[in-house]
């Protein structure tokens, strides 16, 4: 059964965030709010974590997992940025943009894209997750918490917890975090390509 946490949206109360996070530490997968919609999440060495979101989701190996980073400063260890792509992305975050660029070889085999070796990198800015985040002292790995038999992301804290009770271990409510994912572009081949439009500005990059 999840635990369930009712959060602050703007000012999250410490003690939960640090019960979420040893949670997180002992292996958990939570559902929790960002600034496009809420995500499921893990810590980045989680044995079953990737797979326990792959069956939630009915997720193929070809799905990009993202890796929700703290700070602009946390992208070098994953992913490989060149010039253009390190100052584009520093000026658009943090925002509900993902990026997709290659992954360093700290991003284990079986996160990374199948064929490509890539993974979507993101920066939000939601004051829960960002204490979450801060707490943890490393990104979580994430995926937005579309399920296959819905149209639309969950926004309702409450019924994520009746919904996925024995399928997820905790679920953070801050309320109403909207329905649109996030601006999904890829930077793997050296320039940006928007493959979807989402809650960030796509202008930007087109």
């Amino acid at each position: 059964m999840a635990r369930y946490f009712d959060v602050h949206p703007r000012d999250p109360q410490p003690r939960s965030i640090a019960q979420v996070v040893r949670m997180l530490r002992e292996d958990a997968l939570i559902a929790y709010p960002t600034d496009s919609c809420y995500a499921l999440g893990c810590r980045l060495d989680s044995p079953d974590g990737a797979e326990r979101i792959r069956r939630l989701r009915r997720l193929d190996d070809k799905h990009h997992f993202t890796l929700v980073c703290a700070e602009f400063a946390q992208l070098g260890q994953f992913v490989h940025l060149d010039n253009a792509a390190f100052r584009a992305i520093k000026a658009a975050t943090p925002n509900p943009y993902t990026f997709i660029l290659p992954a360093t070889k700290e991003v284990p085999k079986r996160l990374a894209h199948g064929k490509l070796k890539t993974v979507g990198v993101r920066i939000p800015d939601h004051p829960v997750v960002r204490a979450l985040l801060r707490e943890l002292g490393e990104p979580l790995l994430s995926s937005t918490l579309l399920l296959p038999e819905h149209e639309e992301a969950m926004t309702d804290g409450w019924q994520i917890k009746e919904e996925l009770d024995h399928q997820v271990d905790a679920v953070l409510d801050a309320g109403d975090c909207g329905t649109v994912p996030t601006t999904v572009v890829d930077w793997s081949e050296g320039y940006p390509e928007v493959v979807r439009v989402g809650a960030g500005d796509p202008s930007r990059f087109e």
